[in-house]
């Protein structure tokens, strides 16, 4: 029970640190911006954003699975 612990502690700050590099990654270069491609950038931001919080949701929820599967 400790390693799933371990592995789910792990996989949150590894979420939390991808979406602190999508965040600042994207309001550098939206900084550098203006106009329509400054809305673009946002939203590009926004997107891989959520697309880094429904990807680490999706291996947590296989890697329960697989611990469901075996036990």
């Amino acid at each position: 029970m400790d390693a799933d612990r371990t592995w789910l502690l792990s996989r949150i700050l590894l979420t939390w640190a991808e979406l602190i590099v999508v965040g600042l990654g994207g309001a550098a270069l939206g900084g550098t911006v203006s106009g329509p491609p400054g809305l673009i950038v946002y939203l590009g931001t926004v997107l891989a954003s959520v697309s880094v919080l429904l990807y680490n949701v999706d291996q947590m929820i296989q890697q329960r699975l697989t611990l469901v599967e075996t036990n």
